[in-house]
């Protein structure tokens, strides 16, 4: 699965199929400078935070 990890909120969401390469399905990283956004092809959650709105059972935003 493909994801987008906010680097400043540990945060990753969710990509969005089809859309451009750092848009989440949330919305949420919309402000975010593309220095702050960076591509995942592998979610490692031991060490960021999963997006709530992105994921069942995530629990930030």
């Amino acid at each position: 699965m493909d994801g987008v990890l906010n680097e400043v909120t540990n945060t990753v969401h969710k990509h969005e199929q089809g859309a451009s390469e750092l848009q989440t399905v949330c919305g949420a990283t919309f402000h975010c400078s593309h220095d702050e956004l960076s591509r995942l092809t592998a979610i490692e959650t031991r060490t960021t935070s999963k997006c709530g709105r992105c994921f069942e059972g995530g629990g930030s935003y």
